[in-house]
């Protein structure tokens, strides 16, 4: 049919009204009218971040309200990072879908509690004070007021190990306090330009005081109930760093080595090969051990052998552990080389034969199981005092020369135990050391936690069987003593007897009342400082707690559990733990067991849990490898709202590439974001002008069709961010977005300007374009605030009052009511047409503004009347000024792939209008 080039009525179903419906509710908003402020002429992201950070740090937009209850708070567990250096792009990646939860959260209605912690204490900042000031702690020293460190830093480079200077413990954490809090100050700046909407007068130091008082509380409560307890055991120990490392900290890493075949020698000198990596720990031997069914050993089991060189006399064991398919199938268990013979030393009472001291060197004393036999000379003059690269190669030379060793040693790659901060693999030795039970060896309370671990919702879920899986398959307690200096003090001492023996078995715990304490510089309760290390006095305990120890209270600490108990009755437990996926087994593991043993609770209901960001060789960012990328530069060069775009592109549990790209797509959405809003708010008259959000007056079919889709995308990105699927709620709003933007902005621009921005006098149809455009933009800008904080934030401010970060969430009932029947595919049918339209001048090399002189447009049956419909707004917007002939599509005429299956059977174009020169 053919279509009049002047208007003509229109359809009558576009003129009913919408369901009555209270405009205060459209889209979750609360007004129907407001004005334009001021639009600028040209816009820009550019000093955005700085702009509102300032405005609302000014006006306390985030500050936590703690007159809510509970049911009206939403508390956050945020991570607090490592204060060691920098942060790095991975950090952004992850605080960035935190934070998109706590604006969701927000502007859903729920109070949010957003703190920020600084995890300052142990290693890492210990490695980075010894690197940047050219110091090492010497706890003997005594401590120099005024000191000052002979470097700063400032050169770039790190002071090796030979030339750092030794200085006191107190002058040392001094040196750390310093440099965190130059970190911190860095931390927060970066935080802020990304927009982390943080209550920054929540924040914390996992070695501040509340901090300190807090984990020496939880420690002492565990002491007094039975689950810290100490011993003399073996445990693993990181030569370099000399301190005990825990189970969780172990990393697994491949090391080079060599299979020795020895021979160990029955009573009538028989041979009995065994291969081992370690030979130098043949000293330390105390049994041979096979496994029980392995038929070529079981001759041997009851009877005993002799060590070559040493002649020590040692069992041969059966074990299920043993491996009868690796190497000779029988094994030397020594005191201690790995875990495995822990287990066997554990497992079958076997006697205790250490060599290996703290510094990694093999003991200066000769060993008395040694003493008097074949091998003392050996020991004392080639084997005591050595590392123990230079005691193996004593000891394979020996092995050599006697014949024990017949064949020259494999290269092999083994695996060996690592701290995860290290760089030698670890030693056993045997110390005194503090515990905390977590179901290593305690089945009731194993299965416990299995429990807590059902009741969290992961989110993913599948992250969940890595917590199971690390439950399941601990084989100790939780080691929480560490032997270094800047951490949460071991809060006891020890009473020396009248003949200097100190008695650890009867710690002096301080009250509860005077905590923090330091050991180390305090006495305890009863006794004075001339006392300390004297017969019938005290010591202190020196060693500090693992930083797990300090970081499983996060909860607590933040939430002042016995120090503000309003505010841990408010925030507590928590509803969200987000953290990364490798600290399963340590953080989110450690806090479950503190709040287990100490509230009888889950500390949260949900854990997010977020994937690894990739190099592009696909290996994970991490400063270990040196592969990370400094976030600041990148918020600058691309701006916030864009980085953070690439971030939550990324769904929780999925390891994301870094890629510039996706943040260069970011940055154009946020522009996008400026431009389209300003035109959307162009067609009132400009500053001052009254834009209408009253859904009664959108009448016109194609507007009522927006708004039912955009309904529908309201109801799907709610549905995802209550899942905590961020990724899926910004696809559907962006895809929308576009949408709107290619296709509906060109479809009712004319419709909009109508008679002219400044008319008094609207027809109900520009009207209902007006009304249309700023009810979208209204809830547009609200859906995509958690993931633009930025430019939606200076669009709000161009015509709304307050912050859209405390905005209603949009709901989609009343946009479904404003849509009423209308059908949200009768936009796309829209855009279709005018994309065909448009099609033919681009075909034709001719300007967008050539008019069509006719036109005919083959239209599928589906879409047909959708077109009919709103053919007006498609004329207009193609400048078709002569007749558009609408004609039902022969079967498989057009693609549906390609503009909906629209085709251009015919056209006419006029002269191109002159190009405006002004």
């Amino acid at each position: 049919m053919s279509i009049p080039t002047s208007p003509g009525p229109t359809d009558p179903a576009a003129t009913t009204p919408a369901q009555d419906s209270p405009a205060a509710s459209v889209g979750g908003g609360d007004v129907v009218r407001a004005v334009v402020k001021e639009v600028p002429d040209k816009v820009s992201t550019d000093g955005l971040e700085t702009k509102f950070d300032e405005r609302w740090t000014a006006e306390g937009t985030f500050a936590f309200d703690r007159t809510k209850t509970r049911a009206e708070i939403y508390s956050i567990d945020t991570p607090p990072p490592t204060v060691s250096g920098s942060l790095h792009v991975g950090h952004v990646f992850s605080y960035t879908h935190t934070d998109v939860v706590a604006r969701y959260k927000r502007m859903q209605g729920r109070e949010v509690f957003y703190p920020m912690g600084w995890d300052d204490n142990g290693l890492p900042t210990e490695r980075r004070v010894q690197n940047y000031f050219g110091v090492r702690c010497d706890p003997s020293l005594p401590y120099t007021e005024g000191f000052e460190p002979p470097h700063q830093g400032t050169d770039g480079k790190n002071v090796k190990p030979a030339d750092q200077i030794p200085v006191s413990r107190r002058n040392f954490i001094e040196l750390c306090e310093r440099l965190t809090a130059d970190d911190e100050r860095t931390f927060e700046e970066l935080w802020r330009r990304l927009g982390l909407s943080v209550d920054w007068a929540q924040t914390y130091q996992t070695i501040g005081d509340s901090s300190r008082a807090t984990a020496q509380r939880a420690f002492l409560r565990n002491l007094a109930r039975g689950e810290a307890y100490q011993a003399e055991a073996p445990g693993l120990w990181d030569i370099t760093f000399q301190t005990a490392v825990a189970q969780a900290e172990l990393e697994a890493r491949d090391y080079p080595g060599h299979y020795h075949r020895v021979a160990f020698h029955q009573s009538d000198g028989e041979p009995v090969y065994i291969e081992t990596t370690r030979p130098e720990l043949i000293p330390a031997v105390v049994a041979l051990i096979a496994h029980p069914d392995d038929e070529r050993y079981q001759h041997l089991f009851g009877t005993t052998v002799t060590s070559p060189l040493f002649g020590v006399e040692v069992p041969v064991v059966a074990h299920h552990m043993a491996e009868p398919d690796k190497g000779a199938g029988i094994a030397m268990c020594c005191t201690f080389g790995d875990l495995t013979d822990v287990q066997w030393w554990r497992e079958l009472q076997l006697p205790t034969r250490s060599i290996i001291g703290r510094d990694g060197r093999v003991t200066g004393d000769l060993p008395e199981w040694i003493a008097g036999g074949p091998g003392a000379e050996l020991f004392e003059t080639e084997v005591a005092g050595k590392t123990t690269f230079s005691a193996r190669k004593a000891i394979v030379d020996a092995l050599t020369a006697s014949g024990d060793m017949p064949s020259a040693p494999v290269a092999t790659q083994r695996k060996a135990n690592f701290y995860e901060k290290g760089d030698k693999p670890l030693e056993i030795v045997t110390s005194r050391q503090w515990y905390i039970r977590n179901g290593g060896r305690d089945q009731g309370l194993r299965e416990e936690l299995l429990a807590r671990g059902k009741e969290l919702d992961f989110h993913p879920d599948f992250m969940r069987v890595r917590y199971e899986n690390w439950v399941g398959g601990l084989n100790g307690d939780w080691l929480i003593s560490r032997q270094r200096f800047f951490g949460v003090a071991i809060p006891l001492w020890y009473p020396i007897d009248a003949s200097g023996e100190v008695d650890y078995a009867h710690p002096i715990a301080p009250a509860e009342e005077v905590l923090p304490v330091d050991p180390t510089s305090q006495a305890p309760a009863g006794y004075t400082e001339d006392q300390r290390g004297q017969a019938g006095g005290f010591v202190g305990d020196a060693d500090v707690m693992d930083t797990w120890a300090t970081s499983s209270l996060t909860p607590q600490i933040v939430g002042g559990w016995e120090r503000d108990n309003d505010l841990f009755e408010r925030v507590y437990p928590m509803d969200l733990r987000p953290q990364g996926q490798d600290i399963i087994r340590t953080w989110l593991f450690s806090t479950v067991v503190r709040s287990h043993l100490e509230n009888k609770v889950l500390p949260w209901k949900n854990a997010t849990i977020s994937g690894w960001i990739l190099d592009p060789d696909r290996k994970k960012m991490s400063k270990s490898k040196g592969n990370v990328v400094t976030p600041m530069d990148l918020l600058v060069e691309h701006g916030s709202d864009a980085v953070r775009y690439w971030a939550a592109s990324a769904r929780l549990g999925t390891d994301a590439a870094f890629e510039v790209g996706q943040m260069k797509i970011g940055r154009r959405l946020a522009i996008k974001v400026l431009n389209a809003s300003k035109f959307a708010l162009s067609f009132g008259g400009g500053a001052g002008s009254e834009i209408a959000l009253d859904p009664a007056a959108v009448t016109v079919s194609l507007d009522r069709s927006m708004l039912a889709g955009l309904g529908g995308v309201v109801e799907q990105a709610t549905a995802a961010l209550e899942a905590y699927d961020h990724t899926r709620a910004l696809e559907v709003t962006e895809t929308f977005f576009w949408t709107f933007c290619d296709d509906y902005l060109e479809l009712v621009k004319d419709r909009a300007y109508g008679a002219g921005a400044d008319s008094a006098d609207l027809t109900p149809e520009t009207t209902s374009a007006r009304t249309s455009l700023a009810i979208a933009l209204d809830t547009m800008l609200r859906l995509l605030a958690p993931y633009l904080p930025f430019a939606t934030e200076e669009v709000w401010s161009w015509w709304r009052e307050g912050s859209v970060h405390r905005a209603a969430w949009p709901v989609a009932e009343p946009l479904r009511v404003a849509g009423g029947d209308a059908d949200p595919a009768d936009l796309a049918a829209a855009g279709h047409a005018l994309a065909a339209l448009r099609k033919v001048k681009s075909e034709a090399k001719a300007s967008m503004r050539t008019p069509i002189v006719a036109a005919a447009l083959a239209v599928p049956a589906g879409s047909l009347a959708a077109v009919e419909t709103a053919v007006e707004d498609i004329k207009a917007a193609g400048r078709v000024t002569g007749p558009l002939d609408l004609v039902a599509a022969a079967e498989g005429q057009g693609d549906q792939a390609v503009q909906g299956g629209m085709v251009v059977t015919s056209s006419e174009l006029g002269e191109a209008p002159p190009r405006n020169k002004g």
